[in-house]
């Protein structure tokens, strides 16, 4: 079961803090052969799959970056994220890649606290939200948080980036 408390500071818990952001820390029991880490977090903490989003990297040209974050029960529309960022198209990035660009491990990466800043697009699912849930920056860590103050942290932009799972 899920435990909410104060957890050991991450680059994204700490970009919170940082940044006067108020959160929920929700970790949980990581385990080592889930593949499905968005199933793992709604199944271990019982949150609901339409407010845990999901952080995925995307290239949007040699050696450029873009970061999107949709629901955890949907899929990322790669065509309606390259008309958000404005470019012709984007690809899933490597794992090595989003891992090295993020500072964060697959399964752990966070829109907050990246070791290089990209550009960010949040569902716009998440605007009617009073709170959503994201990798808090390591496998078993979510925070829960306001999306405007997500979108604030991060730089992002709302857009309808998703489509059911």
């Amino acid at each position: 079961m899920a435990r909410r408390k104060a957890p050991r500071g991450t680059p994204a818990t700490d970009a919170l803090i940082a940044a006067g952001v108020a959160f929920e820390p929700v970790e949980y029991a990581h385990h080592d052969d889930a593949t499905d880490f968005g199933a793992e977090v709604t199944r271990e903490t019982g949150l609901d799959a339409a407010v845990v989003f999901k952080t995925l990297v995307v290239s949007t040209g040699p050696r450029q970056l873009a970061v999107g974050v949709v629901p955890v029960a949907g899929r990322l529309d790669l065509k309606a994220l390259a008309a958000a960022l404005g470019v012709k198209k984007v690809e899933m990035a490597e794992p090595k890649v989003a891992e090295r660009s993020s500072g964060y491990v697959v399964g752990g990466l966070s829109p907050l606290g990246q070791r290089t800043p990209l550009p960010t697009v949040i569902d716009s699912s998440a605007e009617g939200l009073d709170r959503l849930y994201v990798s808090g920056g390591k496998r078993g860590l979510q925070v829960g948080l306001a999306p405007a103050d997500l979108a604030a942290v991060t730089g992002a932009t709302f857009a309808p980036i998703a489509r059911e799972g």
